[in-house]
């Protein structure tokens, strides 16, 4: 059941499912916190299990033009403030990565472990902004078939036909989002900070997993960015692109349950 809570005057929406020791699950861009339906479902069996719509996506209201991953990060923390949750674990797919990381920053003291899920501690290059910007240009035309294109590349190819329902799905969710939100959450992207000090300098562990067709995050960046942290643990993925938590759903779940049981049991 979706709870609320007003965070700079806009609704923030949220589940939790579960009790003891709490794990934060964040979706990513053009996502809402229904992707974790399936993971919620099986690690609340041992933890409490937060999942949020960030803001511009789901059910949860745009804070600004620029939705930054600070601002997306502290909204999170304002969910876990009401929830009076003062530790957790946090793992977040793509941009809820970028949030992590910054959360990560913000709040490290209330952080247990982290992981990245197809996702990177890297700021934009002068090319990936200037490709972000052509991109909100495609949404001002036509924000739909640019979600139905986005969502569909994400998958490596050969997985496409195989989750064509999912797809479907995914992009049935992102296309009741606004231009306007779209936009605030690209820019939020393009305007982010390296966060590879934040990777150095944790003092918990923190787990990557990887896809080897993933096209958004190429793999051996990140492969080299895991080797920052004094405790670095990997899944690397065979045969998936940049969602893992469908494309390799019993693996990736497995591997957050046993990261999880590794540090809290």
């Amino acid at each position: 059941m979706y709870q609320t809570i007003l965070f700079k005057n806009k609704k923030i929406y949220f589940k939790e499912q579960g009790k003891g020791k709490a794990i934060v699950l964040l979706h990513g861009f053009l996502e809402s916190l229904d992707i974790w339906n399936e993971f919620s479902n099986q690690l609340s069996k041992k933890f409490r299990v937060i999942t949020v719509d960030l803001p511009g996506h789901g059910k949860s209201q745009s804070i600004d033009k620029i939705n930054t991953m600070e601002l997306m990060a502290d909204s999170v923390k304002a969910v876990l403030d009401y929830l009076k949750i003062n530790n957790c674990i946090m793992l977040g797919h793509s941009m809820g990565g970028y949030t992590t990381l910054a959360f990560a920053d913000k709040y490290p003291a209330l952080l247990k472990g982290f992981g990245l899920f197809h996702s990177s501690a890297l700021a934009d290059t002068p090319e990936a902004k200037e490709n972000r910007n052509n991109i909100i240009k495609i949404v001002k035309q036509d924000n739909i078939k640019f979600v139905r294109q986005f969502i569909t590349s994400l998958f490596a190819p050969e997985n496409v036909k195989i989750y064509e329902k999912d797809i479907r799905q995914q992009q049935h969710v992102a296309i009741k989002m606004s231009k306007q939100d779209i936009i605030a959450a690209i820019r939020g992207m393009a305007k982010r900070k390296s966060t590879l000090e934040v990777l150095i300098k944790s003092k918990v562990p923190v787990l990557f997993i990887i896809g080897k067709k993933d096209p958004r995050i190429p793999y051996d960046k990140v492969l080299a960015q895991a080797t920052l942290p004094k405790h670095s643990e990997i899944l690397m993925l065979d045969n998936v692109g940049h969602m893992g938590y469908l494309e390799a759903q019993n693996e990736t779940l497995k591997t957050i349950k046993c990261f999880a049981e590794k540090i809290f049991l």
